[in-house]
């Protein structure tokens, strides 16, 4: 342990989670900052240490790296990658979480001229094998702040191949154009070699033509528009010498066809490139708040380049199933765009599985698809409809509306956040049945049962709430801003303002409890259920509802308005004379 200076010299920082043991991390406020970083530091590289002190400290370091560009060449001084790769090994998903974090800021604020470098070192140290193992196949669940970590590392090592996606061939680089005559030696290697200059040009023409070049004079001048650049080449290439079998099918089999129907390679390769890195983002800064990974990027250390042999085979497949001829190249690759897409929603755990999904959806299930969508898009978009919904979302409010303020009648556990507490504390929170008071207090333990009013000592009148706010407008997470850097809590807080400017805060157990309290406290002040738990239930409640309204008129086509009413007859003596 760290020996430290007396108190009277210690800024203390704290960064709390609900239910753990308040740790301080302490750091003496008269040392050089270097000194203060290499502190924080040791904590990380140590191999052993308090779990609630390596959540802060990788939490601390993380803010620093990614807040300051000096405090991030310290940190990156201070803490080694293979340290940090250790911290991904052990069981808690937290560690695991913060460590991945931190390993990103790292990533993100490297000079663009040593993120290469860096990349091998994680390489090196076996990164991608150990979040494969460690955490996407590991026994606990990849929870949403660990999803959104792994999508931001995928977004990083994707964001490598920018700069060969911008590069343009230079058509009088003699190293480039080799590779292109690489491609061309590959499939056409046992053909003889023309003494004659004229006929050598005249062979490589037609060679490059049946590559699928669209300028198979000077195939160079394909890739001179960015994106996709080098990018597309490089791919080309690895396809050509890693799955040397399937580059030959592909263009010998393409060759053989009629000229109307072949499938020209080089031009599908590099449109495809340019296809794959729109659909990932390549060379866009990770959103925040996005968990868009796919799990099967990390199961092979050339996934991107396997990837595209993936889908190259697709394009293929496609190309035969759609007849298709040179005109419809551009309607081909919307098909194969919209095949990849529909794959990559269904997170195939590995690129093996990505093949069995692109598969299944050939190009007669793409339009089975589009048809079911579109049936069922213009069905409920028909203005009798969009009417019968405009008076039911009324009622179905309504329902979610009693539903959460019933949920609050009985109440809810929380934790309270407080300073150098080694045991837990709780304290319940009740709506009177008549919804006019709120009841809370202490306990002595968490319960799952409602608790009593009785013991409920506290009250807040439901008239004397000002506003309920939510996340970083909370004031318990203002006045403890270590709390910011907690992003479970800060989606967890929310505050109720009261007369005379008091604050009642909470903090809840999971996002399913912070819907109901924050939507029935909105009920409670008149105001719109916001929620995602609302808009859920809206959507699930709306769906049931109109399904079953609209049982009796299956396969009936609505039409767009109302029959016309008949003329009135010429004369009512048609009525009968009862007489």
């Amino acid at each position: 342990m760290l020996v430290m200076p007396s108190p009277s010299d210690i800024v203390k920082v704290a960064i709390e989670w609900p239910g753990a043991n308040a740790q301080l991390i302490e750091i003496d406020q008269k040392k050089p900052l270097a000194s203060v970083v290499r502190e924080i530091a040791a904590y990380v590289n140590q191999p052993m240490v308090d779990v609630s002190i390596l959540q802060r400290s990788l939490a601390i370091l993380e803010s620093m790296v990614l807040n300051s560009h000096s405090l991030y060449q310290r940190v990156a001084q201070e803490t080694t990658v293979a340290q940090l790769i250790t911290h991904l090994q052990v069981s808690n998903q937290e560690i695991q979480t913060y460590a991945i974090a931190l390993i990103n800021a790292l990533f993100l604020k490297t000079p663009e001229d040593r993120r290469q470098e860096m990349a091998s070192t994680l390489a090196q140290k076996h990164l991608r094998g150990i979040i494969l193992n460690h955490i996407i196949r590991g026994n606990r669940p990849v929870k949403a702040e660990m999803a959104h970590q792994l999508y931001v590392l995928q977004v990083l090592t994707f964001n490598l191949l920018e700069e060969r996606m911008m590069t343009k061939m230079d058509p009088n680089d003699q190293t480039q154009r080799d590779i292109i005559f690489e491609l061309r030696r590959i499939v056409f290697d046992g053909d003889s070699d023309p003494s004659g200059t004229e006929k050598r040009k005249a062979i490589y023409t037609k060679d490059y033509k049946m590559l699928g070049f669209t300028n198979p004079v000077n195939p160079a001048m394909d890739f001179t528009q960015t994106p996709p650049g080098m990018l597309a080449l490089d791919n080309m290439l690895y396809l050509a010498k890693v799955h040397q079998d399937t580059y030959i099918r592909i263009v010998l089999e393409n060759s053989s066809r009629e000229d109307k129907h072949e499938c020209p390679f080089g031009r599908s390769a590099i449109e495809l490139t340019r296809v794959l890195c729109d659909i990932l983002q390549v060379g866009e800064l990770p959103n925040e708040g996005c968990n868009d990974f796919h799990p099967m990027f990390f199961t092979h250390e050339r996934a991107w380049e396997e990837f595209f042999c993936v889908c190259i085979q697709l394009l293929n497949k496609t190309w035969k199933e759609m007849r298709a001829t040179a005109e419809d190249f551009n309607k081909v690759m919307t098909v194969v765009r919209e095949q990849i897409t529909r794959a990559l929603a269904m997170k195939p755990p590995s690129l093996e599985q990505l093949r069995v999904k692109l598969r299944s959806l050939s190009y007669a299930e793409v339009l089975r698809l589009r048809q079911s969508e579109r049936m069922s898009q213009d069905d409920f978009q028909s203005p009798p409809i969009i009417e019968l919904r405009e008076r039911i979302q009324p009622e179905i409010l309504e329902l979610i509306k009693q539903q959460r303020l019933s949920r609050l009648c009985e109440g809810s556990c929380f934790r309270k956040l407080a300073n150098r507490r080694r045991q837990e504390k709780f304290w319940f929170c009740r709506l009177s049945l008549n919804h006019k008071v709120l009841h809370y207090g202490d306990l002595d333990e968490s319960t799952q049962g409602e608790v009593p009013f009785e013991l409920l000592t506290d009250t807040i009148p439901v008239s004397d709430i000002k506003a309920v706010l939510t996340g970083k407008d909370c004031p318990h997470m203002k006045e403890k801003s270590a709390l910011k850097q907690n992003k479970e809590v800060l989606e967890l807080a929310f505050s109720i303002l009261y007369d005379p400017d008091e604050a009642l805060n909470f903090v809840a157990t999971n996002k399913y409890e912070y819907c109901i309290w924050t939507d029935g406290l909105s009920a409670l002040l008149g105001k719109e259920l916001g929620s995602d738990l609302t808009r859920s239930d809206l959507d699930t409640l709306m769906s049931m509802e109109m399904k079953l309204r609209l049982l009796d008129l299956e396969n009936i086509t609505i039409p767009e308005a109302p029959p016309p009413v008949p003329k009135e007859p010429s004369t009512y003596n048609f009525t009968y004379n009862y007489g």
